[in-house]
């Protein structure tokens, strides 16, 4: 039965998707099949970075250490680097150009003008080996790679076929960005409209081998649009019963910018907010509480894990975290017993749920306050009016109500494919184009989504994706293993754990520990097991004759939980 906060929320979107509402929506048919897309949308993020800059110039943007930059500065240091891309690097519109970097402002400002050079921008994941990123970068053609120091170090020696451009992270982006810096005077930016590439995001498959999944504008500024437009009816839910805020609204950036979440709800929609980013060079609870208290942070997202460690640290009684009104949630389920600790740590604050992935553009489902308190275990409702979201069979039919099947989720913000894999895309989309999101869920009577499990072989530890298949493919490098299975385990810090069982081949010898130390040269930090075990007899088949990877996980998260 819908709740009252429900029935308010929905009435609220009527109004905003109403004729003449800000989120009014018109027609847009992509092959044959007709969806919403929001009428008064910007047709580029080139067009939307120019007019909400202007509108906010003066207020603050960017807080990066000791750092400060305003909307205004923002803007103009993109628009140097997009003369500089154009001038001196012969940017064609279209061209891949890779960030390989931490977060921090200059990664920003090199983000907005690769954009508005007509670039599409290729976000590698920074914590991924060398040869990782050499492998992404290649996939797609990319021409220029901005690496900071660390990473152009792991590319040294990798074959990837671009140029590594340095980045710096500075106060000053004329100096860190120094080598794409150029003459916004001399060099007009070119016309951009909502079928030109925007972004290229990577994300591990079934397969092991992350795949680049690209955006055109339209898909982007949809996505982001879709955010602004709950937030605004979020706001105005709090106007209306005296809890908005009353000054800048202000976000933690906590996870990296390469992932959708930070790119999209949080760096992305700023702009429409007018909302501050305050960044950190890497994840500590108490310098996240410290933060908050200082700069007026009103908005925190990051891994289930990054609310619940600032809820329990021994500090947080010490530091006012009284303008933060909402801890978001997203990238891992968040265990039920978490919610409440969070709500009981922020009572001016609520824990909220969101589920969306890189293929459509962080867009997906929300829970909201109360609700979130009431169905913990769900990821919310299908947001509107973007959001057309199914539970399919088999066949890609819809499920009845309360059935579980995959979910499919169809919107103008979805990704149009995945680079140079025409295999791959033709089978992500069903023929009435619903994304397979490869996750199994049902929808209850109210319409809220819980996710039963996940059809993909991939563990989400803290937020990053990691393929079993990979993780299996390094251990089989190893010449004494015949036999070996790799599956999620619950840890309360990361959400999951990698776990590995092996069994070595006749007459070899490999202990637990030789393996781990194997894996060492094979894997980086976060994608190797935290748990290995032996197994002295053939490991459990199925019908099939594959490995019966749930069995195996069942027995060993057991072990792994004494229960």
């Amino acid at each position: 039965m819908p709740t009252e906060l429900d029935r308010t929320l929905d009435t609220i979107t009527d109004q905003m998707i109403a004729p003449g509402g800000p989120a009014e929506t018109v027609p847009f048919t992509r092959n044959g099949v007709t969806m919403p897309a929001f009428k008064n949308a910007p047709p580029s993020l080139a067009h939307y970075f120019a007019h909400y800059c202007n509108q906010h110039r003066d207020v603050d943007f960017l807080v990066d250490e000791g750092c400060r930059l305003t909307y205004g500065e923002a803007y103009d240091a993109a628009r140097h680097v997009a003369a500089g891309l154009l001038k001196d690097h012969k940017l064609i519109k279209g061209d891949r150009i890779a960030i390989a970097a931490r977060n921090s402002a200059n990664w920003i400002v090199a983000y907005m003008g690769i954009v508005m050079a007509g670039g599409c921008a290729a976000l590698v994941n920074g914590f991924s080996s060398g040869e990782e990123m050499a492998d992404a970068i290649s996939m797609v053609g990319c021409r220029l790679v901005l690496a900071d120091r660390k990473r152009a170090e792991r590319l040294e020696g990798t074959a990837h076929g671009a140029k590594i451009v340095p980045l710096q992270h500075g106060c000053d982006p004329s100096e860190g960005l120094a080598p794409v810096w150029g003459d916004p005077s001399e060099t007009p930016l070119p016309e951009l409209g909502p079928d030109d590439y925007a972004t290229l995001l990577y994300t591990s498959g079934s397969t092991g081998r992350s795949k680049g999944a690209y955006s055109d504008h339209r898909g982007v500024v949809n996505g982001v649009m879709s955010y602004a437009m709950q937030t605004l009816m979020a706001f105005t839910y709090l106007e209306s019963s005296g809890g908005a805020p009353t000054t800048q609204a202000c976000a933690l950036v906590a996870v990296p910018l390469f992932h959708v979440t930070g790119e999209i709800p949080i760096f992305l929609q700023s702009y429409a907010l007018g909302r501050k980013l305050v960044l950190m060079k890497k994840w500590d609870a108490g310098e996240a509480l410290r933060l908050i208290e200082v700069e007026k942070v009103s908005y925190f997202t990051g891994v289930p894990l990054m609310s619940y460690e600032m809820a329990t640290h021994p500090d947080r009684d010490k530091y006012d975290t009284s303008s933060c009104t909402a801890f978001a949630a997203g990238g891992a389920p968040r265990p039920v017993e978490h919610v409440g600790t969070i709500r009981d740590a922020f009572p001016s604050g609520f824990p909220l749920l969101g589920y969306g992935l890189t293929e459509t553009n962080a867009v997906g489902c929300g829970n909201f306050n109360e609700n979130y308190l009431a169905k913990p275990l769900s990821t919310g409702k299908p947001s509107r009016p973007m959001v057309d979201l199914a539970i399919l069979d088999e066949m890609g039919n819809t499920l009845p109500t309360g059935e579980v099947g995959e979910i499919g989720i169809r919107s103008t913000a979805n990704f149009l494919g995945y680079w140079g894999n025409r295999d791959a895309t033709r089978q992500a989309f069903t023929d009435d184009m619903y994304f397979r999101t490869g996750d199994l869920g049902r929808l209850d009577e109210d319409g809220y989504l819980f996710i039963v499990d996940r059809k993909k072989d991939i563990i989400i530890r803290g937020g990053e994706n990691i393929s079993c298949l990979e993780v299996e493919e390094a251990l089989y490098a190893n010449d004494a293993i015949a036999e070996c299975s790799v599956f999620a385990l619950p840890d309360e810090r990361y959400g999951e754990i990698v776990g590995a069982v092996y069994l070595t081949r006749d007459g070899a010898t490999l202990s637990e520990d030789e393996l781990a130390g194997f894996l060492e040269t094979k894997l980086p930090p976060f994608k190797r097991p935290a748990h290995i075990w032996q197994e002295f007899g053939q490991l459990p088949r199925l019908g099939t004759q594959k490995i019966d990877r749930r069995t195996l996980r069942d027995k060993y998260v057991k072990i792994h939980t004494g229960s």
